[in-house]
């Protein structure tokens, strides 16, 4: 489990193909100082496994699950990507709670500078829609960031806003984000249980859902 908070940019040095996925190695100081084989790291939101490691470097593999899902597809050396060590149990939850399993990619619309910070507006795959809310929380390429604004839900086109402050321009590759470049996203978890549970409640628009209900209810008991 990861937070949000960026602890460095890195880069990818190498890509190497493995099996129907890619074998990548990232040039990351700080973040592999105490890191083991096995151990988690988020690359721009994505969760990745120490396969191996050397003073400033990780491997990782991707698979192509995540490939698909993600903005690690046609990585090439040289890209930098904000990464992210796994959480500790006794740390501050400096975020929001960020499982690093992204729900898919959001492109770029519109970047508007202001005197301290700056606005960008991200388009919205529909069914990430309902799981986005004014002042909630979501991670953009692994960024814990507050959503200052969204569209109505009768908008032609779903989208939302994130206000970035000067520490997240200077501290995250977000700083360098232009419109027509596409994000990772990930929603917030707690939205999408609710949004679970919601599909077995009685009279759900869905199939299974009188059954899955039935299943609820006696297990309450």
């Amino acid at each position: 489990m990861f937070t949000g908070i960026v602890e460095e940019i890195g880069a990818i040095t190498a890509v190497e193909p493995s099996g129907d996925g890619v074998r990548v190695t990232v040039r990351s100081p700080k973040t592999v100082s105490d890191a083991a084989h096995g151990d988690s790291i988020a690359v721009s939101g994505v969760c990745l496994t120490v396969v191996d490691r050397g003073d400033d470097w990780f491997t990782a593999d991707v698979m192509r699950q995540t490939l698909d899902m993600s903005t690690l597809a046609g990585v090439e050396a040289g890209r930098a990507v904000n990464l992210e060590r796994a959480t500790a149990a006794h740390g501050r939850l400096g975020g929001h709670i960020v499982q690093g399993h992204i729900d898919g990619t959001g492109e770029i619309l519109e970047v508007r500078p202001g005197d301290q910070w700056r606005v960008i507006r991200v388009a919205l795959p529909d069914h990430l829609a309902p799981l986005v809310v004014d002042k909630g929380s979501i991670a953009v390429d692994g960024v814990s960031l507050t959503v200052s604004a969204a569209s109505p839900a009768d908008a032609a086109e779903q989208w939302f806003e994130v206000s970035l402050i000067p520490e997240t321009l200077v501290a995250t590759t977000l700083g360098a984000r232009v419109p027509g470049e596409r994000v990772n996203l990930e929603t917030d978890i707690l939205a999408r249980h609710v949004q679970r549970l919601l599909a077995f409640a009685p009279g759900a628009a869905n199939p299974n859902g009188a059954a899955a209900a039935v299943h609820l209810e006696g297990g309450s008991r």
